[in-house]
C-alpha cells in the first residue's frame, strides 16, 4: 500500500467496456513524511476521494481485491482515504489539519 494527494481526475470516454462507470483520479505519490516524491498515478477510486485528499491506494494484482475493481483490468486503485499517519510516535499527517 502506497500514500498519495488527489491532484486531478482523468476522463476517457471510449475505454474498454468492463471499465464503465469507473471514477478515475490522478495521484501525486507521496513518502511517508507526506513529501511528494515526483511521481504520478492514476488509480481508480473506490470510496470517493476528492481533490487535495491524501489516499491509501494499492497497485498491481491487490487493485483487482475491492468490489469495485473486482476482474477489472485496474492497476491501481484508491482505497482508503487518510485521516492519519503516525510514525514513531510522532504524528506525520492530521486530516483536519489539512483542510
Amino acid at each position: 500500500m502506497l500514500l498519495g494527494r488527489v491532484v486531478g481526475t482523468l476522463v476517457a470516454t471510449r475505454k474498454e467496456p468492463s471499465l464503465g462507470g469507473l471514477k478515475f483520479l490522478v495521484l501525486k505519490q507521496l513518502d511517508i513524511e507526506g513529501q511528494e516524491t515526483g511521481g504520478y498515478r492514476v488509480a481508480a477510486d473506490a470510496v470517493g476521494a476528492g481533490l487535495g485528499e491524501v489516499v491509501l491506494y494499492a497497485t498491481g494484482s491487490a487493485a483487482r481485491q475491492t468490489k469495485l475493481t473486482d476482474r477489472r483490468p485496474c492497476d491501481a486503485v484508491i482505497m482508503a482515504i487518510v485521516d492519519t499517519v503516525e510514525v514513531d510516535g510522532v504524528v506525520k499527517y492530521e486530516k483536519a489539519e489539512a483542510d
